[in-house]
């Protein structure tokens, strides 16, 4: 199988230096700053497509743009790539959400896939009306999309449930094909919804043995349910032609946080009710010493960013290296970003993503990279 990579639209902005933001923190960068506009998401879009990602993550909440809206606008200036979109199902009815799903996937040429994000944080919930508290909404979500699978299948839908209720429920027009459902969560009550529901399991990047533990337990939890999932991984990366160069860009990365910037989204952050930032939390602490967690793993994103907080670091072939470690657990998509986007791409694309295509472990997604042209070696 042909592993798949996904690249990240940064609909909050962009910067040569990390920019932090999620799970109810508000954005801040380090230092210049590329504002999110459609010129510039579209510059990352169509690299992305050119050097053979299938599809791009589109973040939600108050800190970034609309998911949906900015995704469609983008499906206008490219042509294969796909659009990830994650979105908050407490915040529309399922039966539009079906509706607009359907839309999206034929004006769009079958490009959409679906990020669902329960939504970790209660008070940002509630910046948008959304009062339930943490496990609540995880039962709301099951509901959610047990409706939208419904719609989708072409059943007319009657549904009374605990949070949710439709009746005479139907679209005139179902999407084919179905988009699949992206998932992520480290709780009990998120098991049990991935298990029921994602067709593709997604974890944050924590090291290989942790990775493991959490694909084992959603794998039995599905298996219960006669479902098995794919399973794909959410990083960063810094790829380099060397490994010197690799965490020379690391070290410039953290020398321009300061104490009070990281102090203060810390504090943030700690406050969350998310299970899967706890886990983020605990790689470093808190700390900017030791953010090697693991071979070519890096922990120092997460110390002024929510959500995925740990990067690949390494020469091109080191970071091939641990792409084949996760793979080998069984993760098959990899959701990549770096900083900043536009440049990172071409980074991954022309330096790793070569040395797992000549293993076997990678297609361009148009074709053979081999079957374009050598380039001809410049001569005075």
């Amino acid at each position: 199988m042909s592993l798949t990579f996904h690249w990240f639209l940064p609909t909050y902005g962009d910067s040569r230096y990390l920019v932090g933001g999620g799970h109810g923190v508000a954005t801040t960068t380090a230092g210049g700053s590329r504002p999110a506009t459609l010129g510039y998401l579209g510059q990352i879009a169509r690299s992305a497509e050119q050097l053979g990602f299938v599809g791009a993550l589109t973040p939600t909440g108050a800190w970034c743009e609309d998911a949906w809206l900015s995704t469609a606008m983008l499906s206008e200036v490219t042509e294969r790539l796909k659009f990830l979109v994650a979105f908050r199902p407490g915040l529309l009815s399922p039966t539009l959400a079906a509706q607009m799903a359907a839309t999206f996937q034929r004006h769009s040429g079958q490009r959409l896939l679906l990020n669902v994000v329960t939504g970790g944080e209660s008070h940002e919930q509630r910046a948008y009306g959304d009062f339930l508290d943490k496990k609540a909404r995880y039962e709301r979500c099951d509901e959610f999309l047990s409706i939208v699978r419904a719609l989708w299948r072409g059943e007319r839908v009657d549904f009374a449930g605990v949070h949710l209720q439709v009746e005479g429920a139907e679209l005139t027009r179902t999407p084919d094909p179905v988009p699949e459902i992206y998932f992520g969560g480290s709780s009990p009550e998120a098991g049990a919804v991935a298990a029921r529901h994602a067709d593709v399991y997604l974890t944050w990047g924590e090291p290989p043995a942790q990775v493991a533990e959490k694909i084992e337990w959603i794998r039995g939890l599905a298996s219960a349910e006669g479902r098995k999932p794919r399973f794909g991984i959410r990083l960063h990366v810094i790829a380099r032609d060397t490994a010197e160069q690799a965490w020379a860009e690391a070290e410039r990365l953290l020398k321009a946080l300061d104490a009070e910037t990281i102090e203060r989204v810390q504090g943030g952050l700690a406050r969350s009710e998310s299970e899967g930032q706890r886990r983020m939390l605990a790689l470093h602490g808190g700390s900017n010493a030791d953010l090697e967690i693991y071979p070519n793993l890096w922990a120092g994103v997460g110390l002024v960013r929510g959500g995925a907080g740990t990067a690949l670091v390494g020469s091109h072939a080191e970071v091939a290296e641990r792409i084949e470690e996760y793979h080998a657990l069984g993760i098959d998509e990899f959701v990549l970003s770096g900083h900043p986007h536009l440049e990172e791409a071409y980074w991954f694309g022309e330096g790793v993503l070569p040395l797992l295509e000549r293993k076997g472990l990678w297609h361009h997604p148009a074709g053979s990279s081999s079957d374009e042209p050598a380039a001809i070696p410049f001569t005075s």
